[in-house]
């Protein structure tokens, strides 16, 4: 069976067919779904047509009605994954900030060394960022280091969004619980897994910034990081409490 990349865009017609035809030439067997928020730049028409006339069988859309924001796409991503019987299936930006070559690495960490989520880390030894100013530098690692204070969960790179699920993992997560949309959803389903007892695994990655489009990071994302990481925190010692009772 082959395995699902899901890679949700938002006007990405600059890097959309590239991250494309990087997944679907990978030697591994990957399919790649493209989760499209109605971008106005066209972006889903490329996939449109790279679907039509050069991969009809690796490669699938799924389009939505406006900016429903990147954690409802992934969301939708994993359903439809689920529905179809990918065993792994994959987060993955559109933007090559992620390297589609690491892929078959986070495939083996789950298929071949036991993991039942591997995350791609730039935080462990070995893993690295490239291009990034100083000053997000300091707020990515800030916010992992945050994240690891509160939730005392044993990941290194807790806002990663380069990841390879068992689909056992996201059957077992109650995925309509989980309504966040940029980092605090990676940050949740990362806890849910591990507060569910899965393994989860870091694989170290170079992690490079978008050369083509625009960032979708907005303040929004980051407040939303901020109280939802208090958030997972208060509903786990909520849950706690109520079993002591």
């Amino acid at each position: 069976m082959p395995n699902l990349v899901i890679i949700p865009t938002y006007n990405e017609r600059e890097n959309v067919e590239a991250i494309i035809r990087a997944v679907c030439s990978l030697p591994e067997s990957f399919h790649v779904l493209i989760v499209d928020d109605g971008s106005p730049d066209g972006t889903a028409d490329i996939v449109r047509d790279l679907q039509q006339h050069t991969f009809p069988e690796q490669l699938h859309l799924l389009e939505r009605s406006g900016k429903l924001g990147l954690g409802t796409a992934y969301i939708a991503g994993f359903r439809w994954g689920l529905a179809r019987g990918y065993a792994f299936l994959f987060e993955m930006d559109a933007d090559f900030s992620h390297n589609p070559q690491d892929l078959p690495r986070l495939l083996a960490k789950c298929r071949d060394e036991g993991a039942d989520v591997a995350v791609g880390s730039r935080y462990v030894h070995s893993g690295h960022v490239e291009n990034w100013p100083l000053d997000r530098i300091i707020l990515s690692y800030g916010a992992s280091l945050y994240t690891r204070l509160i939730l005392w969960m044993p990941v290194a790179d807790p806002t990663a969004g380069f990841i390879c699920y068992r689909r056992e993992v996201l059957e077992t997560i109650d995925l309509d619980r989980i309504r966040f949309v940029g980092y605090a959803f990676q940050i949740a389903m990362k806890f849910s897994a591990y507060s569910l007892g899965f393994k989860v695994r870091e694989v170290p990655i170079t992690f490079k910034d978008r050369e083509k489009g625009q960032s979708k990071m907005s303040l929004h994302i980051i407040r939303e990081a901020i109280f939802g990481v208090l958030q997972l925190r208060w509903q786990t010692l909520f849950k706690s409490f109520r079993k002591r009772k």
